[in-house]
């Protein structure tokens, strides 16, 4: 990093794009956050370039130049804004990763993929950008708004969801969404698998949901439109509660398929109002 804090930012942690034969969220998120949490601090003067896939907040398309998709970038248009660090994701853009830092950019990889890592995470970007203080307050924020909406009372029993991520093949959720529909008083059918980072892993076969009967199902397929047909004429998920009784919700990916601020807010309250229609239960 040239200076501190730094006063030029590329942001390539953002959308999901698909790089391998099976397309699964947790491998290419809709926005892993940090763009939204610069905005929030109200250090979105820095940033210099973003992902093509940014969306939140939605002014970030109209006033930041789109230097990278998830695992390709532009290398030469990034050197030529001059940052003084470069935020990336994970092993999954380790190339791009590789080639900045033989030209000499400072990065910083987040790989967040739980709701303690989504608050570390904007408690790091806060440090990093000299806002430390406020990254505080708002992840405090967030932590408060959690514990209050964990500690509602709701109805029993709980009722039984099942998130999909993906539908060709069956992909369950990853770790941030399976904690934050327990958070909202649902029972994740399948929250072994919440620790299990890779979408690879959490394949899994149409007769694991139809005997696990869901009363719920939630879905956001990377970006592309849930079409709730496709999942009721799954052979025997007729027979599913969530399927007999229309509960099959879709929830945007931007919402809820990134370990970020979107998450936290508008995502975990996509999950309320599937899990709990009746306003007085949220």
């Amino acid at each position: 990093m040239r200076q501190f804090p730094p006063r030029q930012i590329v942001c390539l942690t953002e959308e999901i794009i698909r790089h391998a034969p099976i397309p699964a969220p947790s491998d290419r998120v809709s926005d892993r956050g940090t763009v939204e949490t610069l905005y929030l601090l109200g250090e979105q003067d820095r940033i210099v370039g973003v992902s093509g896939y940014a969306v939140r907040p939605p002014r970030v398309r109209r006033e930041k130049p789109r230097v990278s998709a998830f695992i390709s970038a532009d290398i030469p248009k990034i050197l030529a804004l001059e940052p003084d660090l470069v935020v990336a994701f994970s092993d999954l853009q380790a190339d791009i990763v590789s080639d900045l830092v033989r030209a000499g950019v400072a990065i910083h990889v987040f790989n967040q993929r739980d709701i303690a890592g989504i608050l570390a995470m904007i408690r790091t970007v806060g440090a990093l950008v000299g806002a430390a203080e406020r990254a505080d307050l708002l992840a405090t924020a967030y932590e408060r708004r959690l514990a209050t909406i964990a500690s509602t009372p709701r109805p029993s029993p709980r009722p039984k969801v099942y998130f999909e991520e993906w539908d060709d093949p069956l992909i369950s959720g990853i770790g941030w969404v399976s904690e934050l529909i327990e958070l909202a008083g649902g029972e994740d059918i399948l929250p072994k698998l919440r620790f299990r980072q890779a979408a690879k892993d959490r394949i899994i076969l149409p007769e694991v949901v139809r005997a696990a009967a869901p009363d719920i199902i939630l879905a956001s397929w990377c970006g592309k439109k849930v079409v709730p047909d496709r999942i009721r004429g799954r052979p025997g998920w007729d027979a599913i509660p969530a399927v007999r009784n229309d509960r099959i919700v879709e929830i945007k990916s931007p919402l809820i398929l990134q370990p970020g601020p979107a998450a936290l807010t508008d995502g975990l309250d996509a999950i309320l109002a599937a899990l709990w229609p009746n306003s007085a239960a949220r």
